[in-house]
C-alpha cells in the first residue's frame, strides 16, 4: 500500500535535518548511512523541501555514444514515472570520473516536472540553472557545467550510488538546502505524523537561548532536561509501536 498525498505533504513541511533526526528515533538503520555526503548540493537552497520516490538511471557523457552499447532514453524515463508510488524524484548516477558533461538542463527539467517529478538528483553536472530555477523545480548536483558534451543516458530503473548513498527505484527521498536522505517507507507516516511534536521538543531549549531574557547555566540545564523527557517520551512511543 502506497503512502497518501497527506503524508507526502507532512514531510514537506520539514527540514530534511528534522527529518533525519525523526528517523533516528527509530533506530532502523545506523546513524552514519541513510544520506547523501557533501558531494551532492542543493542549487537552489531556497527552495522549500523537496519529496518524491526515486526514478534511477545511470548517465556518460566523455565518449561518443558506441552502437555496441545498451541505452536508455527520456521515453523510459517517464514510463518508469508510471510505476511508482507517488511523485518521481529523477536520480542520475554519472558514471564519467569525473564528470563532463551537465547531465540535465532546462529541457530535461522541463519534461519532468511536465510529468509531475518533484526534483532531479546527479552525481554530475547541471547547467541552464538561471532557467530551472524560474521553473520551480529542485535540483541538486555534483558541480555546474556549461556543454551537455556527448549527453547520454545508460541504464534506467537499476540502483545507482549518488554521493555515497546506494538508491533503489521507488525509494522515498526527502531533500533541501541541507542534502538529502532517503525515509525508509515503512517508517514514513510515523516520521510524518511526529516530526511535528519533534521540532515542540527542540523548542525547550531554542525558546530559551533566542529570547532576550537574562541567561543562566542552571536556567539552561532545566530547558536542556524538559527536552530530554520529550525526547524521551518520543522514543518509548516508538518502541511501542514496533
Amino acid at each position: 500500500m502506497g503512502l497518501s498525498t497527506e503524508t507526502l505533504e507532512k514531510l514537506r513541511q520539514f527540514d530534511t535535518p528534522t527529518i533525519c533526526n525523526v528517523i533516528e528515533l527509530f533506530d532502523v538503520r545506523p546513524r552514519n548511512v541513510g544520506f547523501m555526503d557533501h558531494r551532492i548540493q542543493s542549487a537552489f537552497p531556497e527552495m522549500p523541501p523537496m519529496v518524491g520516490f526515486a526514478a534511477t538511471a545511470a548517465f556518460r557523457s566523455d565518449q561518443p555514444p558506441g552502437s555496441g552499447d545498451a541505452y536508455g532514453s527520456l521515453e523510459q524515463q517517464l514510463r518508469l514515472f508510471e510505476t511508482l508510488d507517488g511523485p518521481a524524484v529523477v536520480v542520475f548516477q554519472d558514471l564519467d570520473d569525473s564528470a563532463v558533461g551537465a547531465t540535465f538542463g532546462e529541457v530535461m527539467c522541463s519534461t519532468y516536472k511536465a510529468f509531475g517529478s518533484t526534483g532531479l538528483i546527479t552525481s554530475g553536472g547541471g547547467r541552464d540553472l538561471e532557467q530551472v530555477r524560474a521553473l520551480g523545480f529542485p535540483v541538486f548536483t555534483g558541480s555546474t557545467i556549461c556543454s551537455h558534451a556527448y549527453c547520454h543516458i545508460l541504464h534506467v530503473g537499476l540502483p545507482v550510488r549518488v554521493g555515497g548513498l546506494t538508491v533503489n527505484s521507488g525509494e522515498l527521498l526527502h531533500g533541501d538546502a541541507n542534502g538529502v536522505t532517503s525515509i525508509p517507507i515503512e517508517i514514513a507516516a510515523e516520521v510524518a505524523d511526529i516530526a511535528g511534536e519533534f521540532v515542540q521538543a527542540e523548542r525547550h531549549i531554542l525558546d530559551y537561548v533566542q529570547s532576550d531574557r537574562a541567561k543562566s547555566v542552571d536556567e539552561f540545564a532545566k530547558c536542556s532536561q524538559a527536552m530530554s523527557a520529550a525526547m524521551h517520551e518520543l522514543r518509548q512511543r516508538v518502541s511501542r509501536t514496533k
